[in-house]
């Protein structure tokens, strides 16, 4: 049985856990820059806030009073994150971290009678030792564990833990789950299925399997059987990343290249860190530019470049140096540039990189990878921007970064700890 352990409105959770008061109030969190919601408590649901609403078009609720609103606090959700990760990896021996608030347990060698009961407990532990609710879906595959756990999480009398244990639960579930929530099909594919006269869950499962392949190919049957109960999707204790991504949206347009370089360049040296972090290199850099797209007054441009590495890396300073090489090839003067990224890409296992016959100072790479390790090495242990290269901007990346509304560091920093009066 798999069970998948998904932290209630984590974002708002983890603001509630420091700031008890938020309790019962509408709570929305804003993305980078204060732009839009991207998580929102049930309170604030149930006033017809949507997500990926712009924050402007909320503000005066939160000028009346009847709305709290909190800036995006990573470095807090991260470690909070984290800490409810450790609580997981202690109870079972097999986990698999699939997002930030959510992972798959895989619960073989526990009696089917007792899962109940040591899901209720592990519940109950997180809520304890983080303060984080969270509900818990318990079911023969991990697409059934999805559908469960969003059972336990809308419906209380479940108590925070739904279990799909028997073919009439399986059947019932799957008829009252809308197809644009099963997880593999999601919103692009719904309408298609929908015209098709599939509706539901159940609906997809009654399907010829000889329909689902015609139509969705093999993705598809492997959702199919799923549902039906057949495990097609194992657990992976390690999911490798096909690309890493570090973009932002800009406070203010902007028009200056040097500005906009410093920019990509830190953008890069924290894809180059998140690449050493998970033991990985990657062979090609991207770059890639937006202008405002809600400014039908400017003139748009939404450029990118890529640029293949001879030999897959991981070191900042080759990470780096590719993407402003990239930068450089789709600038355009001109242009008021509201975003900006850089992707990673063909990432490879850092100890099975291909060296290539043109690369003709290996020694250099060595080199620079040693002083990547150094740089990681000095900025774990102080400020995370303390090293780095003399392309990036001074001083840390996030304090350009609009975050009218932002919250204390309240468990990674000592001089932002919880006060107690």
């Amino acid at each position: 049985m798999y069970a998948l352990v998904d932290c209630n409105n984590f974002f708002v959770s983890c603001e509630r856990v420091f700031r008890p008061w938020l309790e019962g109030r509408p709570v929305v969190v804003l993305s980078n820059n204060d732009g839009c919601v991207v998580a929102r408590s049930n309170e604030s649901k149930a006033m017809g806030i949507r997500m990926g609403t712009p924050f402007y078009q909320v503000s005066h609720l939160a000028d009346q009073g009847r709305l709290e609103v909190c800036s995006s606090n990573y470095v807090l959700y991260g470690d909070m994150s984290a800490r409810v990760m450790s609580i997981l990896a202690d109870a079972v021996p097999k986990i698999e971290i699939y997002s930030i608030d959510e992972a798959f347990l895989v619960l073989d060698g526990i009696a089917e009678e007792k899962i109940r009961d040591f899901c209720s407990s592990l519940a109950a532990r997180i809520r304890r030792w983080t303060g984080i609710p969270a509900s818990i879906g318990v079911a023969p595959t991990k697409t059934l564990a999805k559908i469960a756990s969003h059972f336990a999480k809308k419906f209380p009398g479940y108590k925070g833990v739904c279990m799909i244990d028997t073919e009439e639960k399986r059947m019932k579930a799957l008829s009252l789950t809308p197809i644009e929530e099963v997880w593999g099909v999601g919103r692009r594919l719904a309408p298609k299925l929908k015209e098709a006269g599939v509706l539901t869950a159940l609906d997809f499962t009654e399907r010829p399997e000889s329909w689902i392949r015609e139509h969705y190919m093999l993705h598809g049957v492997r959702t199919w059987m799923e549902l039906r109960g057949t495990v097609c999707v194992e657990a992976e204790t390690e999911a490798a990343r096909k690309s890493i991504c570090t973009s932002r949206s800009f406070a203010d347009m902007i028009v200056d290249e040097e500005e906009i370089s410093m920019k990509v360049s830190d953008f890069a040296a924290q894809c180059a860190r998140k690449l050493r972090e998970e033991g990985t290199a990657a062979q090609d850099v991207t770059t890639f530019l937006y202008t405002n797209r809600f400014r039908a007054d400017l003139d748009q441009y939404f450029p990118s470049a890529t640029i293949r590495l001879q030999t897959a890396a991981s070191n900042t300073q080759e990470i780096v140096s590719a993407a402003l090489k990239a930068l450089r090839t789709i600038f355009r003067p001109g242009y008021r540039y509201k975003k900006a990224g850089v992707i990673v890409g063909n990432i490879v296992p850092a100890d099975s990189v291909q060296a290539s016959l043109f690369d003709f100072d290996p020694g250099l790479r060595t080199k620079n990878d040693r002083l990547s390790r150094i740089m990681d090495s000095v900025n774990r242990r102080g400020d995370s921007s303390l090293l780095r290269l003399a392309s990036q901007k001074s001083g840390h990346y996030a304090e350009d970064i609009r975050r009218e509304h932002c919250s204390r560091r309240y468990s990674t920093s000592l001089d932002e700890v919880i006060e107690v009066k």
